[in-house]
């Protein structure tokens, strides 16, 4: 093979391409990552954090498939929380304030460091295609490199244009150049492309800022990480705080009285923002009745002194946000270090690619990352992990990878895409997860891990571990619903000690975990278990949760196991909607559009109701093809 030649083609280097890199690499597959600059490869242009709400678990369920995101931000945080603590098990997640400069630092020296891997500086002007397959791409000095599969993951690149005040200039995030042509190549071959955009706060001198005005918010975890293999944790006492501050009266005036001057309510902006992550200009409209809103002083580095704040998105000009960012407490007196800016830039639409991440039109073209629509370093990794995996599978002909919505938020994610589709930068929420008790933060290595070792990304000696934990797991909850406790068990003054009358008969372990306020750390006290079958504290939780839930987890699979019937039933990508008789009119479009691949997927598909369902089922059963009970 020569130089000019590789399996896969990797265009962009952000979080979905370094997913997707690693997977294909770490699979077998000769791969080639190319980036405008190795040096900005997994950057943080907007929030310095890996983590959050859904995304979180997201991040949980990269490392349990292989990925690296996970890995690399449990060696480089500067605070670890989990949130949700108060809420229910199938809400929690991890949070961690990552540091910009040296988690992509980190994920750089991985990448170049990986067997199977190159990666070259260059940019995208074209991509090479035959008749119905992509076979290479075309750089701006004109060199031609080919491969059997090609993964997009531009970020938000793509004829990106940066947006401030009345001002409008072609540039990338965090003053990077922008990727020119590609858009146009994309165009030709008939894929059909929509303008989005997001943007970025401010940056603060550290020492500019009155911190006596603030409210400091610390970690809360030391003994938990977002990767299954880390055992190492950084203590409370040595993570770095963010603090709390809010709005003011000031702040909402000097915004509404400059509204003209936003680049986003003067007229400039042609691309549609995310709706869960706006603009505080933006906000101040959308809720005038909201007296303040809260921000967050967040600490980028280790290795320089930038605060990023948190919830002050703008497109205002210079000037303008000197004021607003003066207005807020602990401010008065800030030095600004990078101003804010809005972003717009090409994305695909949601009906170009299907649950496998290719374009439907093109053999072998994946795309991932932000320009399928979404938001968010954590979906773009999952995105790419999953772009990854199905082009070296497309490569290699075997069955695809997809995930369904019980498995995985990534699958979630992905079939909310093709499915619902998006105008706007899509966000993983928790919310959009019908299953949340099934896909919890905790749970991700039982869910996915035995896939991530089908697929060559989970070595056999971490694999062996699950196994053992696994086993650990089920001993134990065998052994608490053996064991029976009474009224002269030792339990008992834990019992008392937690609001619990003693016991006056026999009660199983299984039956005491469930009781609220009942911890397995404290009851396993009591039942001598060998050393042997000792978890961590992920695993005692994990078990704890398994046991306490149980009820609810089984409805949930119950419903997810009735749906999974109409997820069986595949659909050919010949079927033609228009042509079946009592379909409406809508559905017929939607159908044609989306092409599910089930009739579970087609059951989901905005504008299409139960009735069309029955209908399309009406005319399945008339064809040969399909055998519907």
């Amino acid at each position: 093979m020569s130089k000019n030649n590789y399996d896969i083609i990797v265009v962009g280097g952000g979080h979905a391409g370094c997913e997707a890199s690693f997977a294909c690499a770490h699979r077998g597959d000769k791969t080639l990552l190319i980036t405008l600059n190795i040096k900005m490869a997994a950057n943080m242009p907007c929030n310095p954090s890996i983590g959050g709400s859904a995304k979180g678990i997201v991040v949980r369920e990269i490392d349990a498939l292989g990925g690296m995101m996970g890995k690399i931000c449990d060696q480089e945080y500067l605070q670890m929380k989990m949130l949700n603590t108060k809420k229910g098990p199938g809400v929690q997640c991890l949070r961690a304030q990552a540091d910009k400069k040296r988690y992509p630092h980190h994920m750089q020296e991985e990448l170049l460091h990986t067997k199977n891997l190159t990666v070259i500086e260059g940019e995208v002007k074209k991509i090479l295609h035959d008749d119905n397959k992509v076979i290479g791409v075309e750089l701006d000095n004109k060199e031609c490199i080919y491969a059997k599969a090609i993964i997009l993951a531009t970020g938000t690149y793509m004829n990106s244009e940066i947006l401030r005040g009345h001002t409008k200039y072609s540039g990338g995030p965090d003053g990077e150049k922008p990727s020119v042509g590609l858009s146009d190549s994309l165009l030709e071959m008939g894929i059909k492309l929509q303008r989005l955009k997001t943007g970025t706060p401010q940056r603060i001198a550290k020492e500019s800022i009155d911190f006596s005005e603030t409210e400091i918010q610390y970690g809360n975890v030391e003994d938990q990480a977002f990767s299954y293999e880390t055992h190492s944790f950084l203590p409370i006492k040595d993570q770095i705080p963010c603090w709390l501050i809010y709005t003011t009266p000031k702040t909402h005036q000097i915004i509404r009285d400059n509204l003209d001057k936003s680049a986003m309510y003067g007229g400039l902006v042609t691309g549609i923002g995310p709706r869960y992550c706006p603009s505080i200009e933006d906000k101040i409209v959308r809720f005038a009745d909201k007296p303040r809103h809260q921000l967050f002083l967040e600490p980028e580095s280790y290795d320089n002194n930038s605060i990023y704040v948190q919830g002050f998105s703008t497109s205002m000009p210079e000037d303008v946000q000197e004021e607003m960012v003066h207005s807020l407490p602990g401010l008065k007196n800030a030095k600004i270090l990078k101003y804010a800016y809005a972003i717009e830039y090409d994305a695909l639409e949601s009906e170009e690619f299907d649950a496998t991440l290719m374009v439907k039109k093109w053999n072998g073209l994946f795309i991932s990352g932000q320009i399928c629509g979404t938001s968010g370093y954590e979906e773009a990794a999952g995105l790419g992990l999953m772009a990854g995996i199905n082009a070296s599978k497309y490569i290699h002909n075997e069955e695809p990878f997809i995930l369904k919505r019980d498995e995985a938020y990534i699958g979630v994610m992905i079939d909310d895409l093709i499915t619902k589709g998006t105008k706007e930068p899509y966000r993983l929420l928790s919310s959009r997860a019908e299953y949340r008790l099934l896909l919890r933060s905790d749970n991700a290595d039982m869910r996915l891990t035995e896939y991530g070792h089908q697929l060559g990304l989970i070595s056999e000696e971490r694999y062996s571990k699950f196994i053992n934990k696994k086993e650990k797991m089920m001993k134990i909850a065998s052994i608490l619903e053996k064991t029976y406790f009474g009224e002269t068990s030792p339990v008992n003054e834990y019992l008392e000690s937690i609001g619990y009358e003693k016991l006056s008969s026999g009660v199983k372990g299984t039956d005491l975990l469930k009781r609220s306020g009942v911890s397995y750390k404290k009851l396993k006290e009591y039942l001598n278990l060998d050393s042997s079958l000792e978890l961590d504290t992920l695993g005692e939780f994990e078990l704890e949760v398994m046991i306490k839930y149980q009820g609810y987890i089984e409805n949930e699979r119950k419903e997810a196991q009735k749906l999974r019937k109409l997820e069986n039933i595949k659909l050919s990508q010949d079927l033609d909607y228009e042509k079946m008789s009592g379909l409406r009119l809508e559905a017929r479009q939607k159908l044609n559009s989306v092409k599910p691949l089930t009739l579970g997927q087609a059951s989901r598909i905005s504008g299409v109701n139960p009735s069309d369902i029955s209908v399309l089922i009406l005319n399945l059963k008339r064809l040969k093809d399909y055998e519907i009970k």
